[in-house]
């Protein structure tokens, strides 16, 4: 969907940052886009949504499992199930991944515009970074 990575920074006008700077920039920004798209996506849910969705992000195994059985059942069937089992880590806890799985497949159900609302907050940072590009980079 996006990459926050060397790109981005080209993007943004940032290539010149230095070295040293450029992984905590992007871990920087990584983590105002989820706070953004979180308060985003969780505006009109109800505290029973939120709090089912949370036990993905916290993988209760068991609120996962659970989860998965009532709406995804043939779960292992599904290409995107497949494609995170097979890009996970070697060694990675099936929780880890059925826990992606069902927040992926949450979303879908629960706020089927999670991807535009991705790629609006993306773009809103990358124009805040643009008009605050020198004052970034200190020139």
């Amino acid at each position: 969907m996006f990459k926050l990575d060397q790109q981005f920074l080209e993007d943004v006008g940032l290539n010149e940052l230095p070295d040293d700077q450029k992984q905590a920039f992007l871990e920087h920004i990584y983590s105002q886009l989820e706070v953004q798209v979180g308060t985003r996506l969780s505006d009109g849910l109800s505290d029973e949504q939120l709090s089912e969705f949370e036990s993905f992000i916290d993988r209760d195994d068991e609120k996962v499992r659970t989860w998965i059985e009532a709406n995804v059942p043939s779960y292992r069937d599904d290409v995107t199930y497949q494609q995170l089992r097979t890009n996970a880590p070697v060694g990675t806890d099936d929780t880890v991944v059925l826990a992606e799985y069902a927040s992926l497949k949450w979303l879908e159900k629960n706020r089927p515009d999670y991807r535009e609302v991705v790629r609006q907050v993306l773009e809103s940072l990358k124009q805040e970074i643009i008009a605050n590009r020198d004052t970034i980079l200190g020139s």
